[in-house]
């Protein structure tokens, strides 16, 4: 996990947005995935951070 030592308030809180708004969208996609396979929602999450990489190394070949 990538670590900041910066004391400078905006970056610190631009972080802090950017990786809400990442996770936000990541919920949201997987919501949408489910209800579009199974029509429902579970909590648990289909799309996992595992699955997602295996994807990227597969198409990006990087990895």
């Amino acid at each position: 996990m990538g670590a900041t030592t910066s004391k400078h308030f905006g970056l610190r809180f631009f972080y802090f947005a950017f990786a809400c708004l990442l996770y936000s969208i990541w919920r949201a996609v997987d919501l949408l995935v489910q209800v579009q396979l199974t029509g429902e929602y579970e909590h648990s999450p289909i799309i996992t951070a595992d699955n997602t990489l295996t994807l990227l190394k597969k198409e990006t070949g990087i990895g």
